[in-house]
């Protein structure tokens, strides 16, 4: 379900009139997001550490409507429902990625069920678009597991009107025998100020300390 904003009387509009037509503007921002629970978790249940991140980072950004802004194919500026993770699987072999999709759901258990099925099913699938009908409801996640970053910024024209949040995760690392792992968001200013930012990073690290 996409649900049109009312621009007329939105709190909003003149920031994102500013950022979006008047000053076209994306940012990105990189921390370091403490995994130590998801790590012991991971090795308790025997299951792989990405569907872990992914499911993390879909719960806190259905969490928050600035992260779920997005523009229909009428121009249309709306808040949709539920956004579902699109995340980058790499192909060894050829050295390329796919993408595939799965279905949101906030029970820990049955996500992380769509997810081993999907990867079944569509793993081994190298077209870029690994699974079909992916809905417009997505936001992308990918990963870079071979290298630790400090910062990542994708170079993305401002004026294409994306506004979906963009997370990459790099190498996770040690640290006072903690485990951390990078994290870069990229957002639209129009949609997105500090402060959202600063508190969906806060949502994440809470959903990843009681995972």
């Amino acid at each position: 379900m996409f649900k049109i904003i009312d621009r007329n009387n939105w709190t909003r509009k003149p920031y994102f009139d500013h950022f979006f037509d008047k000053v076209p503007c994306t940012y990105s921002v990189t921390v370091n997001i403490e995994i130590s629970e998801i790590i012991r978790f991971k090795t308790e249940h025997k299951t792989k550490l990405y569907p872990l991140l992914i499911y993390a980072l879909s719960k806190a950004v259905n969490c928050y409507d600035e992260f779920r802004t997005d523009i229909n194919e009428n121009g249309e500026v709306g808040i949709w429902e539920t956004l579902h993770p699109c995340y980058t699987v790499f192909h060894k072999e050829c050295e390329t990625f796919s993408n595939i999709w799965t279905e949101w759901d906030k029970d820990l258990n049955t996500f992380l069920s769509n997810y081993n099925q999907d990867i079944k099913l569509y793993g081994n699938n190298t077209d870029i678009d690994a699974k079909p009908q992916t809905p417009k409801n997505v936001f992308p996640i990918s990963s870079l597991p071979w290298t630790t970053f400090t910062g990542f910024n994708l170079n993305i024209k401002p004026d294409t009107g994306y506004l979906l949040p963009i997370f990459t995760f790099g190498k996770y690392f040690t640290q006072e025998n903690k485990f951390y792992i990078p994290l870069s968001i990229q957002v639209h200013h129009a949609v997105c100020d500090g402060f959202h930012v600063s508190r969906l990073v806060s949502t994440i690290q809470e959903i990843c300390m009681e995972i």
